[in-house]
């Protein structure tokens, strides 16, 4: 889940003037999802020579874990993938209640389900995944996931959808009603009818090049992530987050500390360094995803005026961590959806 970029390989970087730095840190994290700037300063006030490869799906870090002996001291999951992993064993408790990040975080994203102690993470970036519009190419109504999932007119075969279920079929159960981890069989088939229903009017299902394929028209409309769409459009691209009715499907990244982290000490220093307010609040214009931290605010670039699609006004609804029944429902639609 949650591709959200467009590298399809892992990004090393090692900063410049850190080859004879004292220690190490080396991070696996979302690709492109952290400031070069704030990597270098790390790396300058501490003395540290920082490693990045970056993934671009929480399964690729799943199994990356659950092989073990992954080098690496820091991990960004989202949410669900985050529980899975402290279920599994994979992340330590490094007493991230008892840091200062800890009183950094909103009130409103501490002690979650998917961390209810707060031991194991600690909150990175925040955002939501719809249907993005080239406005150039499609200018009707988009207040409701009906006209995505039941399109008309100048959408069919305009559509693009991402090339994995979690969002997805996420977005097709707000659209219904049905419940996020349903493992009612009937209610499954009522999403998996609807996907098949919407199949002739979809181009590609596809998660790479996405703003390309917006842009030059290939598709008038494409399931995406809120701030990739903010990126584009600050940029001068025609592009416009559909604010449905329905709801959003949300998602919240965290930083963990792998089991067996070689340079723990960095990791927890890191985590603290990006969180404090003034890192926090140049991470997140970096990043152009929201922030569950404390911010600076005067030096926030992507206010409610600048970034609407920050800050939705429609119901969200996150990605849970689902039964194992529930899962084998969902996969058996994309399966089924995809032959």
């Amino acid at each position: 889940m949650m591709k959200r970029y467009l590298a399809t390989s892992a990004i090393a970087l090692c900063v410049a003037g850190a080859a004879h730095a004292e220690g190490q840190l080396n991070l696996y994290v979302w690709a492109e999802s952290i400031s070069p700037d704030l990597i270098a300063k790390f790396s300058q006030e501490h003395d540290v020579q920082v490693n990045v490869d970056g993934y671009t799906s929480n399964e690729d870090l799943l199994t990356k874990l659950q092989a073990g002996s992954s080098g690496y001291d820091l991990a960004t999951p989202s949410q669900h993938f985050l529980r899975i992993m402290i279920d599994e064993g994979l992340i330590q408790n490094y007493g991230a209640n008892t840091l200062t990040a800890y009183e950094n975080i909103d009130p409103r994203w501490r002690n979650q389900w998917w961390d209810e102690s707060q031991e194991y993470s600690i909150p990175i970036a925040y955002g939501t995944a719809g249907f993005v519009v080239n406005t150039e190419l499609y200018n009707g109504p988009t207040d409701s996931l009906g006209h995505f999932f039941e399109p008309e007119g100048d959408l069919v075969g305009k559509i693009a959808m991402l090339s994995y279920p979690d969002e997805v079929v996420g977005a097709a159960q707000l659209y219904l009603g049905v419940p996020f981890c349903s493992e009612d069989p009937a209610e499954m088939k009522r999403v998996l009818d609807l996907l098949m229903a919407q199949k002739p009017a979809v181009a590609v299902y596809s998660s790479d090049n996405i703003a390309s394929r917006l842009a030059s028209g290939e598709v008038a409309t494409h399931f995406w992530w809120d701030g990739e769409e903010l990126k584009a459009r600050v940029n001068g691209a025609p592009f416009a987050l559909a604010m449905t009715k329905e709801g959003l499907v949300g998602w919240i990244d965290s930083m963990v500390i792998p089991v067996g982290a070689p340079n723990y000490d960095n990791a927890i220093k890191f985590i603290e360094f990006i969180s404090e307010p003034e890192n926090a609040t140049e991470q997140m214009n970096f990043y152009a995803h929201s922030s569950p931290m404390t911010l600076v605010e005067e030096n926030v670039v992507y206010t409610k005026e600048v970034a609407p699609e920050l800050y939705p006004e429609v119901p969200v609804e996150f990605s849970r961590t689902c039964s194992p029944a529930a899962q084998d429902l969902v996969t058996r639609v994309w399966t089924q959806l995809l032959q």
